[in-house]
């Protein structure tokens, strides 16, 4: 299939009265406008055309659902926006995501760990927009109101974890599926209480948006497990976040390789 094919079959499904189409030939980027909202979106097209070739029609219907749903998050934020602040929640993305919007807007962000950063999201209920500063001035509260908010918010969330065992260590996975998986990092009273559990040392992995792993790592065979895991999630996660796991300790997160260093350079000095 090539991508003008394509435009015509995502124009018959879902229209030309209510959306605007602007095919760019040479990079295959096609510019959506919602002509009610005035608001847009860029697809690339080459993305959706390799997933056709192995995925065919259900390739179609995940992008028109895409589509569909980004349009129904601007809507909702145009006539919606900030009720309170109830609907504001963290989210957490690796330290290379993008620091601003496709309209050149920086988005609202806090430092977390040198592999993470935590921006901050609007709820529109089927998904989310990234907080950026165009956002804020809507809004009229300080920014540190909000981020507590968030902060606030996310000990709200469901922390129902399932149980592993392998090779003698113990790994518990957190996936709600409701984007913010990820985010539950932040619960330090969850963490804690997982800590209580917790025999070995207390490893917090996430790879991706959608997965919150805690290792119980009772031997070196826990860490061959956990990076191979953690690795796996990665590559197959839809917002990819880290590979790296982090131990946590005194409520502190540190890298895992930099742990590991230190013991190697702490094991040579003692030899």
């Amino acid at each position: 299939m090539k991508a003008k094919e394509l435009v015509a079959i995502l124009k018959d499904r879902l229209g030309e009265t209510h959306y605007e189409w602007k095919l760019e030939n040479k990079t295959n980027k096609l510019r959506i406008d919602q002509r009610s909202t005035g608001k847009g979106m860029d697809l690339s097209l080459g993305d959706v055309l390799t997933k056709y070739d192995e995925r065919k029609d259900k390739a179609i219907d995940e992008v028109v659902y895409t589509i569909e749903q980004t349009f129904e998050a601007l809507k909702a934020e145009k006539e919606q926006g900030f009720k309170d602040l109830s609907n504001v929640y963290p989210v957490i993305r690796s330290g290379s995501f993008p620091k601003k919007s496709k309209e050149g807007q920086p988005f609202l962000t806090s430092e977390h760990t040198a592999e993470t950063v935590i921006y901050y999201a609007l709820d529109l209920g089927t998904t989310y927009r990234l907080i950026d500063e165009s956002m804020l001035s809507q809004l009229g509260v300080p920014a540190e109101r909000v981020k507590e908010s968030a902060r606030f918010q996310v000990r709200k969330l469901p922390t129902h974890v399932k149980k592993d065992e392998v090779g003698g260590n113990i790994f518990y996975f957190l996936n709600e599926n409701d984007g913010y998986d990820a985010s539950r990092i932040l619960n330090d009273a969850f963490l804690k209480e997982m800590q209580s559990q917790v025999e070995g040392d207390m490893t917090v992995s996430v790879p991706h948006q959608d997965v919150l792993i805690i290792g119980d790592i009772r031997n070196n065979t826990g860490y061959d497990v956990l990076a191979q895991m953690t690795m796996h999630f990665f590559t197959v996660g839809a917002v990819p976040i880290t590979s790296l796991s982090f131990i946590y300790e005194d409520g502190k997160l540190e890298p895992i390789f930099i742990l590991a260093k230190n013991r190697v350079k702490k094991e040579q000095e003692e030899s």
